[in-house]
Order: C-alpha cells, then structure tokens, then sequence
C-alpha cells in the first residue's frame, strides 16, 4: 500500500508542483529587486524586459508577461499543456510579485557586484526549481528545456548565447562597466543552471 502512494520517479503530486512553482517564482522576482536595485539587467527574456522597461518606464512585469506570449505555441506542440499551464502560472506568478514586491521591500543602497551575485544566485535556485516541477519562466527557457529534451544540449548553455546576443545590444546602450556587472549575475545564473540541471537526473516533463 505505501508503494502504491508514492509518486512516479520524477514525478510530484499537484502540490508538490504548486509549492515548487511559487517557491521559484518568488526567488526570480526577489532577484529583479536587486538588479533593479543595482540598476543592471539580466539576458532571456528578462533581460529584454528590462532593457525596454527602464528607458521607456514602462512596468517590467507587464512587458515581460507580453513577450512571453509567442512562446507559449511551442511550448503546446512540443512540451505538452501540462508543461505550458504550469509555465504559464510561473511567468504569471513571477510578472505580479515583481510589481509587488517594491511596495513591500525597498533596497536604497547595493553595490553592483553584490547585486550580480544575489540576482544570479537567486535566480538560478529559483529556476531550477521551477524545471524540477516541469515549468519555466517562458521564452527562451522553453526553448533551452525542448532542446535539451530533444537535442541533448543543456538549457545553461542554450540561455548563455541568448544572453550573449542580449548583451552585445546592451553594450550599445549603455557603459560597459555596467554591462559587465550586469554579465557576471548572468554568468552566475547560467552556471548555477549548466552545473545542476541535468537530463540524465531530471526532464523538463512532469
């Protein structure tokens, strides 16, 4: 009887899943306080988000929540609706506390280097667990997690170029010192990333 009660290996029972994509979303959304803090962006879509909302005022979780959509047709055809729902509620999740979190958690003073590291510390853990639930934050996420389930390439190395085409655009529009903070919270994220999430131990299904 108590085998019959566990889950499938990899697999987690509806609030196991919804715990592990809150958890994940709200380390994302804490981590965009300390870049925005920092005043450094990010890559992915995050990034982008970031570089259309901070000269344009526009608010970042919305833009983010938008540029997001397109990705949600691959995620369907080739990661399934399971995997979609639960990426769409995490990219939902992430966009609100975003535009949340600054009425309840002011940071006046951070150093860039501190504000690298704790974005890319945070948002690395935070997405890896969203991946073990079977979810992502979107965009290039979707597409890192099919190529590494379908192509054996690892999704740190597939958001590593992205970020890399992110921040050649950035190093256009803003000073490089700011560009390169910004790149080492992006290093650190991706290596977080490369380093434990893994095909061979889990799959971006669930």
């Amino acid at each position: 009887m108590l085998l019959l009660d566990m889950p499938p290996p990899d697999r987690h029972r509806p609030w196991e899943d919804a715990q592990g994509i809150v958890i994940g979303a709200t380390l994302v959304a804490l981590s965009i306080q300390f870049l925005r803090a920092s005043e450094l962006f990010t890559g992915q879509i995050a990034g982008l988000s970031l570089l259309i909302a901070y000269p344009s005022g526009w608010s970042f979780g919305a833009v983010f929540f938008v540029l997001n959509l397109p990705f949600y047709a691959l995620a369907i055809t080739q990661l399934g609706w399971r995997f979609t729902l639960k990426s769409f509620a995490a990219v939902t999740l992430m966009s609100t506390m975003a535009e949340l979190l600054p009425l309840v958690l002011t940071v006046n003073t951070l150093h860039p280097a501190l504000g690298a590291a704790l974005f890319g510390v945070l948002a690395g853990v935070g997405l890896l667990s969203l991946f073990r639930h079977g979810a992502t934050l979107g965009g290039v996420g979707i597409v890192a997690l099919w190529l590494q389930d379908t192509r054996g390439i690892r999704a740190g190395n597939t958001q590593l170029l992205f970020d890399l085409c992110v921040f050649a655009v950035a190093l256009a529009l803003f000073p490089w010192e700011r560009v390169a903070w910004s790149l080492l919270g992006a290093v650190i994220l991706n290596a977080i990333i490369t380093i434990n999430h893994r095909r061979d131990r889990y799959i971006a299904r669930s």
